[in-house]
């Protein structure tokens, strides 16, 4: 057993409940590692998960993060293929606001040299996450017209990337000119709106009256209606997330009770008459079942940042401690963040070679 620092969920709230504590570690299983933890990846669903909006939880106490980077220090007795020394991204179910976790080994990936953790763990869950609604689930193929709802922010910056990569017609949606200014000079997206207003017009001003092939929707709300009337034949709406759900710091039953009730229902007679097909995803849920799929993925999703085909967007780095996470999360409630947000363990950070 050893101790490590973590940032925990002890109850539900706005930020502020965030809470630092010293726990226990146990040693590794025979198939899991010990490792240090230099960055973890802040998501909307830690968010969610610190206002109990979120299912799939442990019980409290418990740290968010989905997404680590950082330094193997302990080995199981039965991995071989990781020494300690080795620098590694791993995907977990939660636990990722500490100094040190335990990870199975299955769930490492190794990352290149030239990112620092920082940039390294801005990666794995967005870059999966947009991979799997454009191309697993939606099927999306070159030269088809995407709508990306949240284009500024961790998955949308993705998705827009991903998307442009293969060769798809982008059209974003954002709430500030900074976000849209970026994702279409920066990220190469077609057009951006702005998504504090009704952009469904726009979108059809622009695509015409067939509509669209494939929509991203984390929003939610009225947003997914627009998103459904906007589908042309064959097209396919990939819902992953409900931020509309929750707009400000803490949550509220209300507001939650509202966004729902603006979900359009759907049918499966009206798909038929449409022509159309609706999908979820939910990366957490894939991973316990699809990991060598998503290993493969996330290869090569770091092969082509290597060759700078694809980018980390990191916007904000805050310190991996309490305040740190509790002003990182205020900054997400804010929608400020450009891409990704990180926590950073700073002290003896190595950096990109």
């Amino acid at each position: 057993m050893t101790d490590t620092r973590a940032i925990l969920i002890e109850r539900h709230g706005e930020p502020g409940v965030l809470v630092e504590r010293d726990i226990q570690l146990r040693d590794p299983a025979p198939d899991e590692v010990e490792l240090r933890v230099h960055a973890v990846g802040v998501n909307f669903a830690d968010l969610l998960m610190r206002a109990g909006l979120y299912d799939t939880v442990p019980p409290r106490p418990y740290s968010p993060g989905f997404e680590v980077a950082g330094e193997i220090t302990r080995l199981g007795s039965q991995v071989t293929e990781w020494q300690p020394g080795d620098r590694a991204v791993a995907l977990l179910r939660h636990g990722g606001y500490a100094h040190d976790v335990l990870v199975p080994s299955i769930q490492l990936f190794h990352y290149p040299e030239t990112l620092t953790p920082a940039e390294a763990a801005a990666v794995p869950v967005v870059f999966l996450t947009a991979w799997v609604c454009l191309f697993d689930s939606g099927n999306a193929r070159r030269g088809e017209t995407a709508l990306v709802l949240g284009a500024g922010g961790g998955v949308g910056t993705a998705a827009v990337q991903l998307a442009v990569q293969h060769g798809l017609r982008v059209i974003g949606t954002a709430g500030s000119e900074r976000k849209r200014s970026y994702v279409v000079d920066d990220l190469g997206a077609e057009a951006c709106f702005d998504s504090r207003h009704n952009w469904e017009p726009e979108v059809l001003r622009l695509v015409g009256a067939r509509g669209i092939d494939i929509a991203l929707d984390s929003v939610g709300g009225r947003a997914t209606a627009a998103c459904r009337r906007l589908l042309a034949p064959l097209g396919r709406l990939v819902f992953y997330g409900f931020s509309e759900a929750m707009p400000r710091s803490k949550r509220s039953w209300l507001r939650a009770a509202r966004a729902w009730l603006r979900m359009p229902l759907i049918h499966p007679l009206s798909l038929v008459q449409q022509n159309i097909g609706v999908f979820g995803v939910h990366l957490l849920h894939l991973q316990a079942k699809e990991v060598a799929v998503l290993k493969s993925t996330l290869d090569e999703i770091y092969r082509c940042v290597t060759r700078g085909e694809l980018h980390s967007v990191v916007d904000r780095v805050f310190p991996l401690d309490r305040q740190g996470a509790i002003e990182a999360h205020r900054y997400i409630h804010a929608r400020k963040n450009l891409g990704k947000v990180v926590l950073a363990d700073t002290s003896g950070l190595p950096k990109a070679r």
